[in-house]
């Protein structure tokens, strides 16, 4: 398979009217999901979150994993959440990806999905919101009226790359302003910390990191993996020596060489 034969459709609005804790109309209010659509779908389906600092969106850490795992069988959809930069803040952005799995969920046989094989990705920031997905899911309910809140929003599976899992506004350099304002309280920092909040029924998680990471150090990975073997949660977790923060897959389509990460990531999801 090459490129050409992966379905990139256009984004469309996640939410059909204005979005919970809307500020507005602009581009920036609408998060929106992108579809990429493999030749020979193997009816699994990956939601990515791309990694930012909830600041901005990395392009690959969203189309450049979705274009790899395409080629691969797999329907992705890149997720355009809301952001810090536009006054965004907790649990705007958690609404946004339970909305996507939802919506995935949802429409799972018109795209050739199974219902239970549907898992999320992100990678740093991103990393950070499919790990609050992971404790913060519900299985359904519609207080509001929503027909879409009866959909179980509960990942089957994470893909965590490079994540910020242990919240702390002054913890390794990363700016959690973004997320949860100035002065969040403790109650905050503890309920978005992941390793803090699991869940005996989160899903099963695939997590790597690098030794070298100085954006978010390599214990956040590795204090999750802890936590998730502590519950009985399968897990899988690699750490590499070298690579700066950010690096992604370190290779574009035809992907002749990505990162060792990315070959063993696919072994994983066979097995989902």
């Amino acid at each position: 398979m090459n490129a050409d034969k992966i379905r990139k459709l256009d984004a469309f609005p996640i939410w059909e009217s204005t979005p919970p804790f809307s500020l507005g109309t602009a581009e920036h209010d609408v998060p929106t999901l992108r579809p990429y659509l493999p030749e020979k779908p193997n009816g699994k389906a990956v939601v990515i979150a791309p990694g930012g600092g909830y600041w901005m969106l990395a392009d690959h850490e969203g189309n450049d994993y979705a274009e790899y795992l395409a080629l691969h069988g797999y329907t992705c959809f890149v997720l355009n959440y809301r952001l810090g930069q536009h006054g965004y803040r907790h649990p705007a952005m958690l609404f946004d990806i339970a909305r996507a799995v939802r919506l995935v969920r949802k429409d799972a046989e018109k795209y050739q999905i199974k219902k239970d094989k549907i898992g999320v990705m992100g990678s740093s920031a991103g990393g950070h919101l499919c790990s609050t997905l992971m404790t913060h899911f519900d299985q359904g309910d519609s207080p509001d009226g929503d027909p879409h809140r009866w959909i179980s929003s509960r990942p089957d599976f994470a893909i965590l790359c490079y994540p910020v899992i242990e919240i702390d506004p002054d913890l390794g350099g990363w700016k959690a302003e973004n997320l949860v304002g100035k002065t969040p309280t403790k109650s905050i920092l503890t309920e978005l910390s992941a390793n803090r909040s699991l869940r005996d029924n989160s899903p099963p998680a695939f997590l790597w990191h690098t030794a070298e990471d100085k954006g978010v150090p390599a214990y956040h990975s590795l204090r999750l993996a802890e936590a998730l073997l502590a519950k009985g949660v399968l897990c899988e977790c690699h750490l590499y020596e070298k690579g700066p923060h950010g690096i992604g897959l370190q290779a574009k389509y035809p992907f002749d060489n990505v990162h060792p990460w990315g070959p063993s990531l696919l072994r994983w999801l066979e097995g989902r």
